[in-house]
């Protein structure tokens, strides 16, 4: 394991040196207020209006990729997980273009760009530690073995978060394995149990992130969701995700099937 040294950063319209020395190493990055706090309100507000209309609606997929339902601590249903949030939304659709975001996708090089209409396009985490949550933790895995399940060789990806709620490491959150994003393929796959293996490792690093941070991690790099130690309201953690990917162009749309390993998430709840 490479020794570790917790670090940091600012990000602006082109990645620094250390930005890209540190990434290559160690497989993820830390920008501390990416988005003022009344963005991160802004954007909780249309994250929970698109809950509301598709609640009402009555929908459980968009395009193709299934919801997470659950309930609120006070038994309410709710959407625990919402994907292409950004084709709902004239503001995270604009959010997407900022600059710096796109100054992200030189960790890959040319050809990679921000996959708003892709894989899931913006995803809604929704994580509630309560009697009847379905998303409270989410296990050990790698994001790039998933163009497996769709007959695509392994294409290198990112995966960017705007985190929406203070969770500081105490709290549960975000736990990395720094430097795995180097591993061979055979640890790509099978290191852990995709998905299965929640157990804590020895040399994770736990980020202590607050509302309005950015984070993002190669999608070869072995990650994890850490339970939060609390219940109800004060579990409560918010997270928008958009991939940054490489390789042919490949949006989805309402016509879209339904990938093969999100009918397996129905069978093995992560």
């Amino acid at each position: 394991m490479i020794p570790f040294e917790p670090k940091t950063f600012t990000l602006g319209e082109k990645l620094t040196d250390e930005q890209l020395w540190f990434f290559n190493k160690y497989g993820f990055l830390h920008f501390k207020h990416f988005i003022s706090k009344d963005t991160v309100k802004q954007f909780l507000s249309e994250a929970h209006r698109i809950e509301k209309d598709w609640l009402e609606a009555g929908l459980t997929k968009m395009n193709g990729i299934p919801l997470k339902f659950g309930k609120n601590p006070d038994g309410a249903s709710m959407i625990q997980r919402l994907c292409f949030l950004s084709q709902n939304s004239q503001i995270l659709h604009e959010y997407l273009k900022d600059p710096r975001l796109k100054a992200l996708t030189q960790l890959l090089g040319y050809d990679a760009r921000i996959g708003e209409n892709e894989k899931d396009g913006l995803v809604f985490n929704h994580y509630v530690n309560a009697e009847n949550s379905k998303f409270t933790q989410m296990g050990w895995h790698t994001d790039s073995p998933r163009d497996l399940f769709l007959g695509q060789k392994i294409l290198k990806m990112l995966n960017v978060g705007t985190h929406l709620d203070d969770c500081p490491k105490e709290n549960g959150g975000l736990r990395v394995l720094p430097g795995t994003h180097n591993q061979s393929r055979f640890k790509l796959l099978f290191g852990k149990k995709q998905f299965i293996d929640h157990r804590p490792d020895p040399n994770e690093v736990g980020l202590d992130i607050e509302a309005g941070d950015l984070t993002v991690h190669d999608g070869d790099l072995w990650h994890r969701v850490e339970v939060c130690p609390f219940t109800g309201e004060n579990s409560r953690r918010r997270v928008m995700y958009i991939p940054i990917v490489t390789g042919k162009y490949a949006p989805k749309d309402a016509g879209s099937k339904t990938p093969f390993y999100h009918r397996l998430a129905k069978v093995v709840q992560f």
